[in-house]
């Protein structure tokens, strides 16, 4: 049973920076494609950033590219997603998936993480 794990998410005000987590257990780091989703309340779950299996190629938002950005350690089995200027819009349910190849779509990402709270106040 593949388990993903969020962590780092929290309450900032406008303009801080945080770092989600997301580890996953018994799923070879390198065997998947990592990403990362977010929904706001009353909106659809979107795509944020997205890693390749071996973390050459990413993929990230339009509106995101240049204050988001998404890694991976894989002698840890774990992605990270660093936010900086966050905005009050960024507040979200941030979640981390895995998937068989990098996509931005919902629907090709067969693991998912419970998801973690980030919200910015101004």
């Amino acid at each position: 049973q593949v388990q993903l794990v969020e962590s780092g998410g929290g309450l900032v005000q406008a303009g801080d920076s945080l770092r989600l987590s997301c580890a996953s257990s018994s799923l070879t780091s390198s065997s998947a494609a990592m990403a990362w989703f977010r929904q706001a309340p009353g909106k659809e779950r979107e795509f944020v950033a997205a890693i390749s299996r071996f973390g050459r190629t990413t993929s990230y938002a339009d509106s995101l590219k240049g204050r988001f950005t998404i890694s991976r350690d894989i002698a840890k089995n774990t992605a990270y997603l660093q936010m900086n200027s966050l905005k009050p819009e960024d507040t979200a349910v941030y979640y981390c998936a895995a998937g068989l190849r990098l996509s931005t779509v919902v629907s090709a990402y067969g693991y998912w993480g419970q998801g973690t709270q980030v919200t910015v106040s101004s």
